[in-house]
């Protein structure tokens, strides 16, 4: 089982000093998935779901095979609602990226949800995450420093806001989500349009002006995509995700076999 201060804590220190931070998505909930990943030297890995049909007691044993393989453990949750993050905190989580988040009072809430009172408003259970009751004082102290709070920037709406989604405490940082943020403008998957450029150019420039980390999932799996991101100063960068991984390179090497026979 985790301690509470281990690879949550270096998330949490590079998140703070805009450091760089890699990890990846995953979906296909499987061990051997996650020991796949964690050989290509994620940092840390999100389960994602939101868009898997991934269930809680799969997302509790993901979690322990992502912390047992030397990486953070983040879940992508399916909304900012106060019981599903409860559950995946509860089941060990290192901390949550919530989806569409589109003002400060919804970044609020995330936090509210992640944490206990007096700062937060999060029931309190017994499970994987307070080590089954026996460390619980232990875990409330962690929660409170080290878990991971990400506001997933992906409407139209959230850039309108991010200035005051970024000054909630509490929030460590953002990721955008480009399919969903170019689709709120009515153009989604656009990325080259002129108009969702200019947009994901005003979340660079509001981001770097307040000191936050930019974050941005990458959903390519070709690394010059990561690099045209670290280079405008995106550090905390998902690099795609499982079944592109694997898709990408089966797909690329048939192609040439193909090619060839």
């Amino acid at each position: 089982m985790k301690s509470f201060s281990h690879k949550s804590s270096e998330l949490k220190k590079k998140l703070k000093g805009n450091e760089l931070s890699i990890g990846s998505w995953l979906t296909i909930p499987h061990q051997s998935i996650v020991e796949i990943m964690a050989s290509a030297g994620f940092e840390w890995l999100t389960i994602d779901i939101e868009h898997s049909a991934i269930d809680y007691q799969t997302v509790q044993n993901l979690i322990g095979h992502i912390q047992g393989n030397n990486m953070a453990s983040l879940v992508r949750v399916s909304e900012n609602d106060e019981v599903v993050i409860k559950r995946v905190m509860d089941a060990g989580a290192d901390g949550v990226i919530v989806p569409m988040v589109k003002n400060a009072e919804e970044a609020k809430k995330a936090v509210s949800f992640v944490k206990y009172p007096p700062i937060g408003k999060r029931g309190v259970g017994l499970s994987r995450a307070q080590h089954y009751g026996v460390k619980f004082d232990s875990y409330n102290k962690w929660v409170n420093s080290q878990a991971v709070i990400i506001a997933q920037i992906e409407h139209i709406q959230a850039v309108e806001n991010l200035e005051a989604i970024l000054d909630v405490d509490g929030i460590d940082g953002i990721i955008v989500g480009p399919y969903d943020l170019s689709a709120s403008m009515g153009k989604p998957g656009m990325f080259e349009d002129e108009d969702v450029k200019q947009v994901l150019k005003r979340i660079d420039e509001i981001t770097i002006k307040k000191n936050k980390p930019l974050g941005f999932h990458v959903i390519s799996s070709d690394h010059v995509k990561m690099l045209e991101k670290i280079n405008k100063k995106y550090s905390f960068l998902a690099f795609s995700l499982d079944f592109f991984f694997l898709g990408d390179k089966a797909r690329e090497e048939m192609n040439k076999l193909s090619s060839k026979i």
